[in-house]
């Protein structure tokens, strides 16, 4: 590690230091308080205090002369908050589904160009899809990635586009264009199918999940050996999968009309 990247980092310490000396005992602090707080120079503290108030994290008090925690914090614990309780409403739709199919279902969300999968109920075959929660997926080889991607916002969808799209089976769609061009079926029909296309021998099926703005928040999917999951088992998991999502979305507050699938 360079002294530079070392610096960097002793300078994100110290910022998290500053965050956390804020508590229940101390909601505002001035400078003097805070670099006694966390045994810094002031001079530091306060260049440190500026940067943060530039992001939201700190906010001025009233009075001008003391500090406090910024809204922008607000705003992050209730992106963790929502996500828990979207793996809490989701979970008894998910064990439904595994139990009734017999396949692995998986909760994921867009994190950083991939899917990262937030739940997992494994199914109750004796083959089942390896899955875990924590594991990252290529967003434009699953099915879940898919539904991801044709629900986000065009230029977030088209950065992800703008990557190289590795090709990880002979399935596997790497052209942006046949890939737009999937994802505007996929918003049309409501779900996305995943045909081999990160795994040879594993087909998945996929449905967006809404929070109560109609925003896609995840992707729920059921995904199984291709000999068991041929067209016409597509179809049943299909319905059910679309079902379950719909329901997980009501809970989530989404009262719109039902994907047609």
């Amino acid at each position: 590690m360079s002294e530079t990247s070392g610096a960097n980092v002793r300078a994100v310490e110290r910022a998290l230091q500053i965050l956390t000396c804020f508590d229940d005992d101390h909601p505002e602090r001035g400078i003097s308080d805070i670099a006694q707080a966390v045994k810094l120079h002031k001079a530091t503290t306060h260049r440190i205090v500026t940067t943060l108030m530039s992001f939201g994290y700190i906010e001025r008090a009233e009075d001008g002369q003391r500090y406090r925690l910024g809204l922008r914090l607000a705003d992050l614990g209730y992106k963790v908050i929502r996500r828990l309780d979207l793996r809490r409403e989701a979970q008894p739709y998910m064990d439904d589904l595994a139990r009734r199919l017999g396949e692995t279902c998986d909760l994921g969300v867009y994190d950083r160009g991939e899917v990262l999968s937030i739940e997992v109920v494994q199914g109750n075959r004796a083959l089942t899809i390896a899955a875990a929660v924590g594991r990252s997926l290529p967003v434009h080889a699953t099915a879940s990635g898919k539904v991801l991607l044709a629900h986000m916002s065009e230029s977030a969808r088209e950065e992800a586009l703008g990557r190289a799209l590795a090709g990880f089976t002979p399935h596997t769609i790497a052209k942006p264009d046949e890939l737009r061009r999937q994802l505007e079926l996929i918003r049309e029909q409501g779900y996305a199918v995943d045909d081999e296309e990160f795994e040879t021998g594993i087909r998945a099926v996929s449905a967006p999940v809404r929070n109560r703005d109609g925003a896609v928040m995840a992707a729920m999917s059921i995904a199984g050996p291709a000999t068991r999951l041929l067209p016409d088992r597509i179809s049943l998991v299909t319905r059910e999968l679309v079902a379950a999502a719909l329901a997980v979305s009501n809970r989530m507050g989404w009262a719109g009309p039902q994907p047609a699938a």
